[in-house]
């Protein structure tokens, strides 16, 4: 199964998580910072969906591809998601 052919969509994943890895990098900084518990736990939920969506679609850009018959993208949605 290959991610992404179109390469508009792949360098949209991609610009999608270097946002993360940006946010990834904010949450460092704050718990060096000892920064308080609440904005480091907003934070780490704002990144953990940023990679859902991000999951969510390259799983799309997988349907759309026609790689996987349905059964297929249930198993990696069942397995993953």
């Amino acid at each position: 199964m290959s991610t992404v052919h179109e390469p508009a969509r792949q360098r949209a994943l991609v610009l999608r998580l270097k946002r993360v890895e940006g946010q990834l990098r904010g949450i460092q900084k704050l718990i060096d910072s000892d920064a308080d518990g609440e904005k480091v736990a907003q934070q780490l939920a704002a990144a953990r969906k940023a990679l859902d969506k991000t999951f969510f679609a390259m799983v799309g850009c997988v349907m759309a591809q026609g790689d996987l018959p349905p059964d297929g993208v249930a198993d990696l949605l069942a397995r993953f998601a």
